[in-house]
């Protein structure tokens, strides 16, 4: 009977190491958000009927999940400068769901105007009565050497990308612990994981997210009802490689760069629905072969760095001849 047993478990556990290697290959999220995909609850259900406030919601990521949360049948407030992207937002949201236009508020906000933040919050809360969800999704990139990029636009980064959502998290996170329920979800990015050439000052921003909001989890486990969340997603098809800052504050991206290699942003952004409907802590947000860097750089650090170093130096050597960044590892750099 042990040896009937002891067969079938050999011939069960590589079969099982085999799938899910399979399914890995095809992945595009860390494996525990793939589960709630399948087996946990559905955005639509979860997040009917919520509050969500959504930060950068102008463009990109931002727009695409104001369009899916409006269909999920969230009441939402959008968020960013540009107050009439914001308008155009609105009304392809009310367009695209059954939503009123009393559901949608535009807020116009600048992140980097702390002192108006509190001030918008008041306005935000009092709009709906509450917030159940913040998205904090406000930010901008960076493409330039360190060597060639000024020490203002690594203030301008921490000031935009960690001070300004620290700013407003702060804000509203007392109304959250008041009602006792909640979500902060924060787009953070993989290199917030781990670091990437011609990102130094982007990288330092969202690693420094990573580490505020991994602390301020741990000082809110007597609310066990407010759900901080990091998402950490790859190259995904948005706006905020034109917007990138680059050697000077001032000075404007050349050109974007082809994005087909990307993933889709309507399913990042699919995926991101269902981690806050399920409560998943941190989403990892790739297609492969980016999806492998993150497990990597998780369990195997020494080969990490290997890899890091011989990629990097490729991508800084076609930046430098002029090619695409975002998709120098897949190019070969132009002989002088």
């Amino acid at each position: 009977m042990e040896c009937c047993i002891a067969s079938v478990l050999w011939c069960f556990v590589p079969l099982y190491l085999l799938i899910n290697f399979l399914c890995f290959i095809f992945a595009d999220a860390d494996l525990t958000l793939l589960w709630a995909g399948l087996f946990g609850h559905r955005p639509e259900n979860k997040l009917k009927g919520l509050v969500v406030w959504v930060t950068g919601a102008s463009s990109g990521i931002g727009e695409e999940l104001a369009h899916q949360l409006a269909r999920c049948g969230s009441r939402l407030i959008l968020s960013a400068r540009r107050e009439e992207e914001l308008k155009r937002v609105k009304r392809s949201c009310l367009e695209c769901s059954d939503l009123q236009d009393e559901d949608i508020r535009v807020l116009p906000l600048d992140l980097l105007e702390r002192t108006s933040h509190e001030e918008k919050a008041k306005a935000a809360i009092q709009y709906f009565g509450h917030i159940d969800v913040l998205i904090n999704n406000g930010g901008r990139s960076q493409r330039s050497l360190c060597l060639e990029t000024s020490i203002d636009v690594y203030q301008a980064l921490m000031e935009l990308n960690f001070l300004g959502t620290v700013s407003i998290t702060k804000q509203v996170l007392p109304h959250m612990t008041q009602q006792g329920r909640g979500s902060i979800v924060t787009v953070s990015s993989v290199v917030g994981l781990a670091g990437a050439p011609l990102a130094t000052g982007y990288s330092a921003s969202k690693h420094a997210l990573q580490g505020f909001f991994n602390s301020l989890r741990t000082e809110l486990t007597d609310f066990p009802n407010i759900l901080i969340s990091t998402v950490c997603p790859g190259p995904v098809q948005s706006q905020i490689v034109q917007n990138a800052f680059t050697e000077e504050v001032l000075k404007p991206m050349a050109a974007a760069g082809n994005q087909g290699h990307k993933m889709a942003t309507s399913r990042c952004v699919r995926l991101m629905l269902v981690g806050i409907a399920n409560g998943v802590k941190e989403m990892w947000i790739a297609q492969q072969p980016f999806l492998l860097f993150y497990y990597t750089w998780q369990y195997a650090p020494t080969f990490a760095w290997f890899v890091t170093n011989v990629l990097g130096r490729k991508r800084v050597q076609n930046f430098k001849a002029g090619l695409d960044a975002d998709t120098a590892y897949f190019t070969k750099p132009k002989s002088s």
